[in-house]
């Protein structure tokens, strides 16, 4: 079973809810527990380069999971993805975050 590297994009235009979002990520690998334990692999958020490219996109996220159902879980059950999205509720503009996740390579 291969781990999962997921990507969310936000569109965040406050500044300081920015440095909010990066400050909560970097803590989620020992905030998130399933089964009394913390199960996220690795966990950062930060501002992607001011460029047109980035289509309006402030915030980018990278959540690495042992597994799909460890990505599952975190979407449906996760009380500290909750408080984080409970955090940005109103923050984010456009719609909600652009989320992809894929198999992580090996070498990775």
């Amino acid at each position: 079973m291969s781990k999962i590297m997921r990507l969310t994009l936000f569109k965040i235009p406050e500044p300081a809810h920015i440095e909010e979002a990066i400050a909560k990520y970097s803590t989620m690998t020992k905030d998130a527990v399933k089964d009394g334990k913390p199960y996220i692999l690795n966990a950062a958020a930060s501002r992607p380069y001011d460029d047109p490219r980035a289509k309006g996109y402030t915030l980018v996220a990278r959540t690495v999971f042992p597994s799909k159902a460890d990505m599952d879980y975190y979407d449906t059950e996760c009380a500290a993805h909750q408080e984080l999205k409970a955090m940005l509720k109103g923050k984010v503009v456009d719609g909600p975050p652009l989320t992809v996740f894929m198999d992580m390579p090996e070498s990775a």
